[in-house]
């Protein structure tokens, strides 16, 4: 009796371990800059949503204040994926030999955008010569950008690092840096009540608009040794990403992760961050890419077909 007993029990735990190993998800660490933007928000959204906890996929995310410093967090191994990343920062990570992978992309088109105070002297982008300009940080798709509008309008101004549009909206409004950045759905007050004016956006840019300015990426060695993971990583994704543009239920979502009126929800999906620009399967401008990256000394050539073949590993 006390055999059968013991063999019954030994046979019950067996089957919870089997059970709890079954159901136990895969779990992913991210790194994401500038938390609240729609087109960043497509992993949060999707946690929130229960789309990854779907494919068995468990999220942690840690916010940055931008692209550099997500870098960072994936090149140390501290992350499995960096989310928001500027693709010429990418770049530049793997042609110095960092395990950076790209995963997918995650912008085709910007909407950022460059703004003064109401009461600036400035009225287009083109008056701020010798003006501090801001972008997030090193290496991100903003720093691009600054570099590029520079180019464009030809004037000496000075880029700055801001970290994210809170501060970088504190910095302006005290007079600490002449032209500001931002992206919806921060900023949107102060525009709507007239507090600053619109200078300058990034889809003005040639090498922006319809080029991929920003990308995932995924740690190399985390990449080798979990493709299987990171596949169902994918597929959760691209199911979050249809999802949020198919009907009202994300705009609810939405607007409470990022703490906005369905109304303005609706207006950023419609007329800022179109199903297109966000798409994580659409890579396209990487030439012209390259050749700005090689101009802002970004890399000091553009990569091989065979690096490009190397560098993106996006899953079917």
């Amino acid at each position: 009796m006390q055999v059968t007993k013991l063999l019954f029990a030994l046979g019950l735990m067996a089957a919870n371990l089997l059970t709890t190993n079954a159901d136990a998800a895969d779990k992913i660490k991210i790194a994401a800059g500038q938390r609240g933007k729609w087109d960043g928000a497509v992993a949060a959204l999707g946690e929130k949503a229960g789309f990854f906890k779907k494919h068995g996929i468990e999220l942690e995310i840690l916010w940055t204040s931008g692209g550099g410093e997500t870098m960072q967090a994936v090149i140390s191994g501290s992350v499995d994926i960096g989310m928001n990343a500027g693709t010429q920062g990418v770049f530049s990570a793997f042609a110095k030999g960092a395990p950076v992978r790209i995963l997918s992309a995650q912008a085709t088109g910007d909407d950022a955008y460059w703004y003064v105070r109401a009461d600036s002297s400035i009225k287009s982008f083109a008056d701020a010569n010798n003006k501090t300009v801001a972008y997030s940080t090193n290496g991100s798709s903003t720093h691009a950008s600054v570099l590029a509008l520079i180019d464009q309008f030809k004037i000496t101004a000075k880029p700055v690092a801001t970290g994210g549009p809170s501060p970088t909206f504190t910095q302006v409004m005290s007079g600490q840096i002449d032209v500001g950045w931002s992206a919806p759905p921060f900023g949107i007050e102060a525009l709507n009540k007239g507090e600053v004016r619109v200078i300058a956006t990034s889809n003005e840019l040639p090498a922006i608009k319809d080029h991929t300015i920003r990308v995932h990426v995924v740690n190399a060695q985390s990449l080798a040794t979990r493709r299987e993971v990171f596949a169902r990583f994918m597929k959760a994704y691209r199911e979050t990403f249809e999802w949020m543009y198919t009907g009202d239920d994300a705009l609810q979502v939405y607007s409470e992760f990022a703490g906005v009126s369905v109304d303005v929800a609706r207006r950023i999906r419609a007329e800022f961050d179109p199903k297109q620009m966000v798409d994580p399967d659409r890579m396209e401008g990487l030439d012209d890419l390259m050749q700005e990256a090689v101009r802002f000394k970004y890399i000091s050539a553009p990569l091989t077909a065979e690096q490009l073949k190397e560098l993106i590993q996006i899953p079917k």
